[in-house]
């Protein structure tokens, strides 16, 4: 399994660096794993770009030291410190259509065993009034994880966003956010490792590891 570490030198860059990876994926079916700290931003979802109040979100997130940003997978606003990890799994696919569910159940489970390694006690589910509210997501007083998956033609990505710390300055943002978009948002519903007692040195690692489970990891870094 390919194990990818590090991040690109921006935004642009560290996305092509994931393109890059799951195209790795369908050219030699081999799956992939990487879990990365992508920089602080505010990542819209496609659905927030068609909300009428979309220039004032974005406005909103400049103002609290947010860069926006725009991505593919996903549903709604998640905001990123320097703490904050996205994870990926992509998987070799031979049909789109079975495996979806199956995909989504695994990556709940592990990212529950991975902060149960770090000493949270999580489960899958959301508090009401979440941030990116979805079907796939972890908790631990308040929402620490959400899951969206991806399918393409020989290659299915399953990535998600992980709340480490900071997560005052994370509902700070947010609070402004969703109100500007009309989403319902409440703060208490935030979550972090750190304010759950987890040990936030060790949540990378074990989350990695967990991810790649069984499989025998080439590790590179961005970049090699």
């Amino acid at each position: 399994m390919r194990v990818l570490r590090g991040r690109a030198s921006s935004r642009d860059a560290d996305r092509e660096v994931t393109r890059d990876l799951l195209e790795f994926v369908r050219e030699h079916g081999e799956p992939a794993v990487r879990v990365w700290a992508p920089g602080r931003q505010l990542a819209f979802g496609r659905r927030d770009a068609n909300e009428d109040g979309y220039s004032d979100a974005k406005a909103a997130a400049r103002d609290h030291g947010f860069p926006p940003v725009e991505r593919g997978v996903g549903g709604r606003a998640v905001a990123y410190t320097e703490t904050t990890l996205a994870f990926a799994r992509i998987e070799p696919v031979a049909d789109l259509r079975t495996g979806l569910s199956e995909r989504y159940d695994a990556m709940v489970a592990d990212v529950v065993g991975a902060l149960d390694a770090v000493g949270v006690q999580a489960s899958e589910g959301e508090p009401p009034d979440s941030f990116c509210p979805g079907d796939h997501s972890v908790s631990a007083d308040g929402k620490l994880a959400g899951v969206a998956q991806r399918v393409t033609k020989g290659a299915a990505l399953t990535s998600g966003v992980l709340v480490v710390d900071d997560r005052e300055e994370i509902v700070s943002v947010l609070a402004d956010v969703y109100p500007a978009l009309g989403v319902p948002f409440d703060p208490d519903s935030v979550g972090s490792v750190a304010a759950s007692g987890g040990d936030t040195g060790r949540v990378r690692d074990e989350l990695e590891a967990t991810l790649v489970g069984d499989a025998d990891p080439d590790v590179r870094r961005v970049g090699t």
